[in-house]
């Protein structure tokens, strides 16, 4: 971030499109254009890792680090690039506001084998770009490719259910399975070639536009993944791979239990032996996907809390330290001027801080928890801001700007936003005065999630931490967005010079 500059939040599957949700089709470029004309210069997404329906579709629970998830790819795109009859496909009836995962899954997997079975049909010339794409990406895309096969043909259980000798990669079972399943393994690297494709198309005109694409790193990986599969001595496992250490986070105010994830946690001492170089091919990935990145938990790469897997909640856990300034240095050394945002929510202890200021890291302001307390030496509220951060009205994780201000904020907490606002703050116009409170910042970025844009209630809110159902199915309409919205979106961003 090197100058001053504002932005929007709005994952792909939000956007609209006829076949049921988000994708890297016409939408995509029409909301770069709304963009524009709203003089942003960000558009921050959610990972475009692959999602498992089983787990909630979350973006951050997925089972590859490097993967592109193939359902955001456009059928329309498919035919007008020639990968798909224009009679193959049709728009189904799917509804309009939300994603039902699971029936986008099953009408998109029949059109993208058409679109395999058309392919291979293709002139040689066709296929050259596809070649090298899976020749520059081998290093992690024939163990993708292989994974996800080996899944479907094990009826999709964890690898770690497979027979032993795939279980344990064994060369001989690992070529003979790669033999027998040369197709199924050809259609998915076809799929991610496809994926990245079309996304590389929407990010380039982002470009041309002046828009720079702002994505997200989880900064664990689950355990039934490719990366735990494939490269098992990066993580703390046991003898018969399954995870000696899970990660998490310690009892608080909000938990006397604290948070257990489940994910296993990386062995920094082989990562460093091996001079880190499934985190290096990782970042180089992001920054092929995005033009800056935000490492989801970075506190975690400087200590992480540590719960033995027999535990069944995180009370018994410890930190433990990660080598993150070796770590860091590495990467900076890799990758000039390292484009990185700092995830620093929640409880942060002064080492994290010493990190940050120590690399310059951006870190991440909410003004949803800035009134809480009387407090006016609050960390989130603007005119104790400092320039390199990034602020929010609110998150993926919290409730939408008009839901917060309807049921989460108590009398108190109102009477202090309009002392801070200097006017009377009413449900209708709540989110205009957030918005107006974080573009006025000096904060160097301002993010505002969509549904604060469109003044949205809480049953637009993309996620509810600790539960399971109904997250990450919010999808927004055009008729949503008028001229009167980008005109004002246009005039507070240019009084605020942004």
């Amino acid at each position: 971030m090197n100058h001053r500059g504002s932005g929007i939040l709005l994952h792909i599957t939000s956007l609209p499109s006829p076949y049921g949700i988000g994708d890297f089709g016409p939408s995509a470029i029409r909301f770069a254009d709304f963009l524009r004309d709203a003089g942003q210069r960000y558009w921050q997404i959610l990972p475009l890792n692959p999602i498992n329906p089983s787990q909630g579709s979350s973006p951050y629970t997925n089972m590859s680090a490097m993967g592109i998830n193939t359902m955001l790819i456009s059928p329309e795109k498919l035919v007008e690039d020639g990968l798909l009859p224009p009679d193959a496909i049709h728009e189904p009836n799917f509804p309009a506001d939300h994603v039902e995962y699971r029936d986008v899954i099953t009408y998109k997997r029949k059109l993208y084998r058409a679109s395999w079975e058309h392919f291979k049909q293709l002139h040689e010339k066709e296929h050259w770009e596809y070649n090298r794409f899976c020749d520059e990406n081998s290093h992690w895309l024939d163990d993708y490719a292989l994974f996800v096969t080996l899944k479907e043909h094990h009826e999709g259980s964890s690898w770690d259910q497979w027979p032993r000798e795939l279980r344990d990669r064994q060369h001989e079972a690992m070529e003979t399975h790669r033999e027998m399943l040369a197709d199924d393994i050809n259609h998915i690297k076809f799929l991610q070639y496809i994926a990245a494709t079309q996304w590389q198309q929407v990010k380039q005109y982002c470009n041309q536009l002046g828009i720079h694409v702002f994505g997200d790193l989880p900064i664990y990986v689950d355990y039934d993944s490719v990366d735990v599969w494939a490269h098992p001595e990066i993580f703390k496992l046991n003898d018969e791979k399954k995870p000696r250490k899970v990660a998490g986070v310690p009892p608080d105010y909000f938990s006397e239990t604290g948070q257990r994830w489940g994910n296993p946690v990386y062995n920094w001492d082989e990562l460093r032996h091996q001079k880190y170089r499934w985190w290096l091919m990782r970042m180089k990935w992001n920054l092929q996907l995005f033009d800056l990145v935000r490492i989801d938990h970075f506190r975690g790469l400087v200590a992480y809390w540590e719960i033995p897997a027999e535990e069944e909640t995180a009370v018994h856990g410890k930190w433990v330290h990660a080598p993150v300034y070796d770590f860091l240095d590495t990467l900076g050394k890799r990758f000039f001027n390292l484009p990185v945002v700092a995830e620093d929510l929640g409880t942060i202890t002064s080492d994290v801080r010493e990190v940050m200021n120590h690399y310059r890291l951006p870190a991440m302001k909410v003004l949803h928890f800035a009134f809480g307390d009387d407090n006016p030496g609050h960390p989130y509220l603007p005119h104790n801001y400092e320039n390199n951060c990034v602020v929010y009205t609110g998150t993926h994780d919290n409730n939408t700007t008009r839901g917060w201000f309807e049921h989460e904020t108590s009398h108190e907490m109102r009477n202090r936003l309009e002392n801070y606002t200097g006017r009377g703050v009413d449900v209708k116009a709540v989110h205009w005065d957030m918005i107006r409170l974080a573009m006025a910042s000096v904060a160097d970025m301002a993010i505002i999630p969509m549904q604060d844009i469109l003044g949205l209630g809480q049953e637009c809110r993309m996620n509810t931490p600790s539960t399971s159902e109904g997250n990450w199915r919010w999808r927004m309409r055009w008729e949503q967005l008028n001229d009167e919205i980008t005109g004002h979106l246009r005039h507070l961003t240019r009084v605020f010079g942004r």
